[in-house]
């Protein structure tokens, strides 16, 4: 029996939660079949078979924790089962203890993998409780935290190990009779049952949403931010976003406005290149950044994340959009790669694509700014001659970091970028 171990899946990733198990144990595999996919803080990654054989043993249940470099699921190599089946008819007699119950001329079935520890005591009753040598009921930090996230406490679960300690298996095999939190739970949550109270879901925060987590609260409780309001009148945008499409699609593209907001973003930024810069971690150093890679806020199946289109100010528009497509697509499914979520030198949110106009963004650090894009209204302006008008507008709000970024600064990088979205025929000057 092989094993496969977890890989090395980069970024620093030690581990990762399986989400759909794509195989069964004694199902027949082939070698790169898709068999797992797992969930790492970054993204959805789909691990395939390294060789043709067959399942004997899935490691990691659907929904928990595999670490990388450990046993993940194990196998039979198709060499090593062809093996097997030649060396029956020449295998020495069996005693009649092991021979017992096996039919004349059949293969004898796989070899179990080793016993879990809560099968060796099937015939005695495992003590509810134990009590290690410090009067405590031993368990090891990874059973704990399994305890938590189901919502359950160790003295419910009975143990099977040496003095009563829990395993991972007790608390499978816990859930696996129907036993919940609820079931054995303290007096308070009987009273809180019998008064008719619905019960807490507790859902563990795992994967990209965690890692969403970790990063806003580092963002918002390490860099200082400003925020910064602009109406956009984008009625031209739109009008020329209209002719173009009929272009785009013709070679399969979508055209949106987000490939505008883009390449006059990395225009404005020639202008204003500490909006592309960042700041070390000692924070007595700034560092402008060659490539402009505008990050977008995608609301996948994973969770949130921000892929980026790389070098924009070197991109025409059609090429924008078609990486725009690509990305958004991939986020969507949650199999961004990790080369297009990292690198990122400024972001867009794009609120109004859900219906939203105003936000108060948070930065996606160590990038110094980001920009919520609200939803085109058309709304009643004056016209030069003091006439009503309809007008499509769009409310724009800036979050700046305040170390590196003043008001005058942000405001003056807004009117630059206001400039070619509202004229968008002037960013024909700049393109090379």
């Amino acid at each position: 029996m092989t094993e496969f171990k977890l890989p090395d899946i980069g970024e620093g990733i030690v581990e990762c939660e399986v989400v759909e198990w794509r195989i069964k144990e004694g199902d027949v595999i082939e070698e790169d079949q898709p068999v797992v996919e797992v969930m790492t803080d970054k993204a959805l990654v789909e691990i395939t078979a390294p060789e043709a054989g067959r399942v004997t043993r899935l490691y990691v249940p659907k929904g928990e924790i595999a670490r990388v470099h450990a046993p993940l699921f194990a196998y039979e190599a198709e060499a090593q089962i062809e093996t097997e089946t030649e060396g029956e008819s020449t295998a020495a007699p069996q005693t009649p203890e092991a021979s017992k119950g096996e039919s004349a001329g059949t293969a004898p079935a796989p070899a179990e993998p080793a016993p879990r520890p809560a099968a060796a005591s099937t015939s005695e009753t495992p003590p509810a409780v134990g009590l290690g040598p410090h009067g405590r009921i031993p368990a090891s930090p990874a059973v704990r935290r399994l305890l938590r996230e189901h919502g359950l406490r160790l003295e419910q679960v009975p143990g099977s190990g040496k003095q009563g300690r829990v395993l991972k298996e007790d608390i499978q095999a816990f859930l696996e009779r129907g036993g919940t939190a609820a079931a054995e739970s303290a007096p308070a949550s009987e009273t809180a049952s019998s008064t008719g109270e619905a019960e807490v879901r507790v859902e563990p925060l795992r994967g990209v949403r965690a890692a969403m987590a970790r990063q806003m609260v580092a963002s918002a409780s390490t860099i200082p931010h400003f925020q910064y309001g602009e109406e956009l009148d984008v009625t031209e945008l739109l009008a020329l976003r209209e002719r173009l499409k009929p272009v785009a699609e013709a070679q399969g593209t979508k055209l949106t406005l987000m490939p505008f907001f883009m390449k006059a973003m990395a225009l404005a930024i020639r202008d204003f290149p500490i909006l592309n810069s960042r700041l070390n971690e000692a924070g007595d150093e700034i560092h402008y950044l060659p490539s402009c890679n505008i990050g977008m806020a995608v609301d996948g199946k994973a969770g949130l994340m921000v892929p980026n289109v790389k070098g924009v100010e070197s991109l025409t528009l059609l090429e924008i959009a078609g990486e725009i497509q690509r990305l958004t697509h991939e986020a969507r499914e949650g199999r961004v790669a990790a080369a297009d979520l990292k690198g990122g030198t400024i972001s867009i949110s794009n609120i109004g694509a859900l219906g939203g106009t105003y936000a108060a963004p948070i930065i996606n650090a160590p990038e110094v700014a980001i920009v919520a894009i609200g939803k085109s209204q058309w709304l009643p302006r004056f016209d030069s001659n003091d006439a009503v008008v309809k007008r499509a507008i769009m409310t724009v709000t800036w979050a700046g970091d305040h170390r590196l970024i003043d008001g005058g600064t942000i405001s003056r990088f807004c009117n630059a970028w206001k400039g070619y979205l509202e004229a968008p025929e002037t960013m024909l000057l700049h393109l090379g």
